[in-house]
């Protein structure tokens, strides 16, 4: 028989695609935008790994391998996944990992998992900001490691390139708006700017954010300052 968390992962990876679709923003003040669409993605729950820990769970010079592209350029989610152990031994298994490797592990839940998962105080960051963060233990394939600190709930965020910041005036670390039209119409309020020349426009939020707002039957989308 397949297992229970195995049915539990595939389902997961058919609802996120479900929701990673393209939508096509109005625009700023009611300005219709020419250039690519501004794309929203629902980000499931994952892992981030660095050199030494994906040594410790899946082997000496292990090298993680292509499930499927992501859109950012050069980032992609793994077939790797591990186990993440919480306290009182909650688990959430099949916890994906996603591509390239970081300079330091990190691990982004929704709130639904933090609660799941038993942890209190998991804090909103960006990602890359994890001190004084939780952390778990985690299980692989080959060995387990005990991450000190690294989990996070993630800050919703919108990667953007200098030309779109241009566009929408803004600069690195501002606030912007960004309202999701539709049955559930909902406007977040502090959706975080991180500028690179080498992304594409792309907003990220959570699972629990994105079924909050019905994102998958969202037909406007607008991003505004």
């Amino acid at each position: 028989m397949i297992s229970r968390s195995i049915v539990e992962g595939v389902v997961r990876d058919v609802v996120t695609r479900r929701l990673t679709q393209a939508k096509q923003p109005i625009g700023v003040g009611g300005r219709t935008r020419s250039g690519p669409p501004l794309r929203v993605d629902a980000s499931a729950r994952h892992m981030h790994l660095c050199r030494a820990d994906i040594d410790a769970l899946f082997g000496k010079g292990y090298e993680l391998t292509e499930y499927r592209p992501l859109y950012q350029p050069g980032n992609f989610a793994a077939n790797e996944m591990v186990t993440l152990i919480g306290p009182r031994s909650r688990v959430i298994s099949n916890l994906r990992v996603l591509g390239p490797l970081r300079p330091e592990s990190q691990i982004e839940l929704a709130y639904t998992d933090v609660i799941s998962l038993g942890l209190e105080d998991v804090p909103v960051r960006i990602s890359g900001n994890i001190k004084d963060t939780p952390g778990a233990w985690v299980m692989g394939p080959k060995g387990m490691i005990q991450l000190k600190q690294g989990i996070i709930r993630a800050a919703i965020h919108v990667h953007m390139n200098p030309e779109d910041a241009d566009f929408y005036g803004v600069k690195q670390g501002d606030l912007m708006k960004l309202r999701v039209g539709g049955p559930a119409s909902v406007t977040f309020e502090k959706v975080h700017v991180r500028i690179d020349p080498t992304v594409l426009l792309n907003i990220h939020m959570d699972t629990d954010e994105a079924n909050a707002c019905g994102l998958h039957m969202a037909k406007e989308i607008e991003l505004f300052r």
